[in-house]
């Protein structure tokens, strides 16, 4: 009986190191996806910055022809 008894209770460690294992790779995974995740969030503000500046500049631009084009019409009025 006392072989039976060693038996299961080697059986039931086996089974929850198991578990652990399992948990701790289920863990590890999520921590990974987690940090991925936030690498392509971080990338995609970049891209928004980089857009919104590039955009900021072709305003930019467009402002600056608008003005001198009229300053042009004004001073041909003059």
């Amino acid at each position: 009986m006392m072989d039976m008894t060693q038996i299961l209770y080697s059986m039931e460690n086996t089974m929850k190191l198991q578990n652990r294992a399992r948990a701790e790779r289920r863990a590890a995974k999520a921590e990974q996806e987690k940090k991925e995740f936030l690498e392509k969030l971080m990338r995609a503000e970049v891209s928004k910055i980089e857009l919104d500046g590039l955009a900021s500049k072709a305003k930019g631009s467009d402002d600056a022809v608008q003005r001198d084009q009229l300053i042009g019409m004004m001073m041909a009025g003059f």
